[in-house]
């Protein structure tokens, strides 16, 4: 074998290896199930991306989910203040949605409703979801043109999901 077909066998060798994709992970090894206590750390809150204190929140969540794939997740987050959203996952993260009535208060006493999102993915990427601790953020949004301003309020915390049960 000549040394320029020895180097070329060697390279191809070795770039089977670096892009063969990973083992990807069963579907259950993504479900999220249990129970969490979530913080919405307000010392670090942003409002319309200025860093302004708000309230921190701390809530207990009951989580269950299923996964037909490991990109093809649902489920159910329960939260002990009162509120259930449907939990979606993709993309890595995973997402809750819901409407939070009366939450911008106006002048004239009136008040719209703000969608509140959270967003969460294991500390480290190529860690199962299954970890103790997770990031992400908690975001509401109100509508633009609430109180007569032709801007959404916008309030985004960072939030940490630690698994207690």
């Amino acid at each position: 074998m000549t040394p320029l077909l020895r180097t070329a066998s060697v390279l191809a060798a070795l770039t089977i290896g670096v892009v063969s994709p990973a083992a990807w992970a069963a579907p259950d090894d993504v479900a999220l199930n249990g129970t969490f206590t979530a913080v919405s750390d307000g010392q670090y809150a942003k409002t319309n991306e200025s860093f302004r204190n708000e309230a921190t929140v701390t809530a207990t969540w009951t989580i269950t989910s299923s996964c037909t794939t490991f990109q093809d997740c649902t489920g159910t987050l329960t939260s002990d203040q009162g509120w259930t959203a449907q939990l979606v996952y993709a993309s890595q993260r995973w997402r809750a949605t819901r409407t939070i009535p009366n939450w911008e208060p106006c002048p004239d006493g009136t008040a719209a409703p703000g969608t509140q999102t959270f967003t969460f993915w294991a500390k480290r990427l190529d860690a199962p979801d299954r970890d103790d601790r997770l990031i992400g953020w908690d975001e509401t949004v109100g509508p633009s043109g609430a109180c007569g301003i032709n801007r959404w309020l916008t309030i985004r915390m960072p939030l940490t999901v630690t698994r207690i049960g």
